[in-house]
């Protein structure tokens, strides 16, 4: 029996080995996973158009939010200037008064509500409010109120003896009051505002403009206090109460509060409804620390000019607005573009910053959905989904024989 030389073994060996690579290699290569395209973003980021600017002062601290049509009190922070930080507010700690009072005793629009007896604590601080040359409604001991007129007379007239009169008659006494509102602040989420009496006299009543703004738009939206700041009343029982902040009606500003103090300075709080029919919104402001009228009240009606017709619908994305180019290792090239055009309000419509959300594309049709975009604006993302601009095939069996590399690589990847 002649036996196999060692050269003969290492042939076969070798032969093997080819062989069983070249079994492995056409499938693996032929029949394998493509390579993914690389996606690259494309620059600038930003969304089809520009919102309408809102002309804020530079004095002060201040904010304005907008709520569409129907949506208050869920209002968006629209523009702000100024001092960020918190700040005395004044006597628009009365909204805060307002606000918490009728969520601890609720009153209908349109009715009279409970009866409220002036009590001696009452008529001593419209005494004593008096004396400090303050704001003030008379009362007299024995006088009843009703609930409404109270609530009147603390949102148009900012009555100091009123404010502390309804947190006695919400809550039993100013300081019961006190601690009550400083925890409904921070259960609704105004982490910025503290407040120490009922009237905002006192330096402590802090907050920002934004939160400010934001319970604003929250009284707006209150049903008894939109009646009441609509001038309706509960009936031929209504006293007559004066409205102290509504000098700017005929710029058609709604002022909701109005005061000074030596720590706030002069405060406002404001509402005005910009835009026509369906593209309405109701945009409240907050304009705290602001040194005289000769600058405040410019700039309300600065601010109200510049929103004035700016509601309309602003595209955001541009159908066949391309955001992303997409190249595959064998040459073939393509654009995802947004599939539909999407619009906002020109108050809150500006394009910020733009994600992409696109899987490994190889191979796609022409037209066919790949991914969404997302584009950032101040009334929340508008998402479109994106398509493929052309059509990418399989590279063919020459690219895949001589780019094995790519392909194995792919295989792998797709097993991991």
């Amino acid at each position: 029996m002649s036996s196999v030389s060692p050269g003969r073994v290492v042939g076969i060996i070798v032969g093997a080995v080819a062989i069983l690579a070249i079994g492995l290699y056409g499938p693996v290569t032929l029949l394998g996973p493509l390579p993914p395209a690389t996606v690259t973003a494309m620059a600038p980021s930003t969304g089809a158009a520009e919102a309408t600017v809102a002309a804020m002062p530079a004095d002060g601290a201040n904010a304005v939010v907008i709520s569409p049509a129907g949506a208050e009190p869920d209002a968006a922070v629209l523009s702000t200037s100024g001092i960020a930080e918190a700040v005395p507010i004044g006597g628009s700690a009365k909204i805060i008064t307002l606000l918490v009072a009728l969520d601890a005793k609720p009153l209908t629009a349109g009715e009279a509500g409970d009866a409220v007896p002036i009590l001696a604590a009452d008529f001593a601080a419209y005494a004593e409010y008096g004396r400090q040359d303050v704001r003030v409604l008379q009362v007299s001991p024995g006088d009843t109120w009703s609930y409404s007129d109270v609530v009147r007379a603390v949102a148009l007239a900012s009555s100091n003896n009123h404010a502390d009169t309804l947190a006695r008659f919400a809550f039993g006494s100013v300081d019961a009051y006190v601690a009550a509102a400083n925890a409904w602040l921070a259960e609704e989420g105004y982490d910025s505002v503290t407040v120490a009496d009922a009237t905002g006299l006192s330096g402590d009543n802090v907050g920002t403009a934004t939160d400010m703004a934001r319970l604003a738009a929250r009284a707006v939206a209150d049903p008894a206090l939109a009646s009441v700041y609509a001038g309706e009343t509960s009936g031929s029982s209504a006293r007559s109460i004066p409205d102290s902040s509504a000098h700017l009606a005929d710029a058609g500003v709604r002022g909701l509060s109005r005061s000074f103090t030596d720590e706030a300075g002069l405060c406002l709080l404001f509402t005005t409804t910009v835009g026509e029919g369906d593209d309405t919104a109701t945009v409240t402001g907050a304009f705290l620390r602001m040194p005289d009228y000769e600058t405040l009240d410019p700039a309300v009606v600065g601010l109200r000019d510049s929103l004035a017709g700016g509601i309309g619908p602003v595209e955001v994305i541009a159908a066949g607005q391309p955001y992303a180019t997409i190249s595959t290792p064998w040459g073939a090239t393509a654009r995802a573009v947004a599939a539909v055009s999407k619009s906002q309000s020109g108050l809150d419509g500006a394009g910020g910053d733009v994600s992409l959300d696109i899987p490994p594309v190889t191979t796609a049709t022409e037209g066919a959905t790949i991914g969404r975009v997302t584009v950032a604006t101040p009334g929340g993302d508008v998402s479109a989904p994106l398509q493929i601009d052309r059509t990418i095939r399989d590279p063919g069996v020459f690219w895949r024989l001589m780019n094995p590399v790519p392909v194995i690589e792919a295989l792998i990847e797709s097993a991991d």
